[in-house]
C-alpha cells in the first residue's frame, strides 16, 4: 500500500482531514476541489482510486468519472446519506463503491485493498479475462462485448453484470451474490437494480445465438445457460 496513489475530490473541510488520515498511513494523497481541477489532478498523478463526495458540484464530474472509466481506475463515492435508493443510484451510475459518511478509516483502507486486488489481478500479464461462446465475445479488462463479431455499446455495469454470469456458466446466482460481486456491495434489502440490468441485458442478447441464455431460475436469482 506504500506505493498507492489515492485522489480524493472533495469540496467539503472533509477532503483535508481525510488526506492527513490516509497519509498518516502511508498513502500518497493529491487533492482537488471539483470535477474540474480533479480531471487536472488525475492526468498529472494517475491515481489508483479516487475518492469522490457524491455531493459534488456537477460541473466536470461527469467527465472525471469517464477519465477513470477510461484508465480503470476504482471509484470509491463517500455519499452524506445512508439511504439505499441514492446507494443503488450511485452504483448503477458507475461507483465501485459506496461509502457513507462518517466511516471508519480502517474500513475505507480495506475496501482500497479489495478494489486493487481485484484491478491488479486483471491487469496480470499472465491473466486472460477474455470469456467466448457462440457469436459472443467479453472482456472486463477491456470493457469490452461483441456480439457476432460486433461491437456492442453497453454501460460498465451492464459489462460487469454479464461478466460474473458469464465466467461461471450454469452456476445459479442470488440477487444478493450479484451485487456484492459486481458492485462490491453489502445487500441491503432491495435487488430492483439486479432485475433492471438483466432486463437490459436480455434485450441486447435477443436472438444472438440457441447454444446459451440468460435464465430467470424462480425464487433463486439468475444463471448463464450453455445448451448441449
Amino acid at each position: 500500500m506504500l506505493e498507492t496513489k489515492i485522489l480524493i475530490v472533495d469540496h467539503t473541510d472533509f477532503c483535508d482531514v481525510l488526506k492527513a488520515h490516509l497519509e498518516a498511513v502511508g498513502l500518497t494523497i493529491n487533492t482537488a476541489s471539483d470535477g474540474v481541477s480533479g480531471m487536472t489532478a488525475f492526468r498529472k498523478a494517475t491515481p489508483d482510486v479516487l475518492l469522490v463526495a457524491a455531493e459534488l458540484p456537477y460541473q466536470g464530474t461527469q467527465q472525471l468519472l469517464a477519465l477513470c472509466a477510461e484508465h480503470s481506475t476504482p471509484v470509491i463515492v463517500m455519499a452524506a446519506s445512508g439511504d439505499v435508493g441514492a446507494k443503488i443510484a450511485l452504483l448503477d451510475a458507475g461507483a465501485d463503491d459506496v461509502l457513507v459518511k462518517p466511516f471508519d478509516l480502517y474500513e475505507l483502507v480495506a475496501r482500497i485493498k479489495a478494489l486493487l486486488r481485484r484491478v491488479r489481478a486483471l491487469t496480470d500479464p499472465r491473466h486472460s479475462d477474455v470469456i467466448r461462446f457462440e457469436n459472443f465475445e467479453i472482456s472486463q479488462e477491456k470493457f469490452e462485448l461483441k456480439l457476432g463479431g460486433k461491437k456492442v455499446d453497453i454501460p460498465p455495469k451492464e459489462l460487469q453484470l454479464l461478466y460474473c454470469l458469464a465466467s461461471s456458466p450454469n452456476r445459479v446466482f442470488s440477487r444478493e451474490q450479484l451485487l456484492e460481486h459486481v458492485w462490491d456491495f453489502a445487500f441491503l434489502g432491495d435487488s430492483r437494480t439486479v432485475d433492471v440490468h438483466i432486463k437490459r441485458l436480455r434485450e441486447k442478447l435477443k436472438g444472438v445465438s440457441e447454444k446459451w441464455a440468460l435464465k430467470t431460475v424462480w425464487g433463486v436469482g439468475y444463471k448463464f445457460e450453455l445448451y448441449n
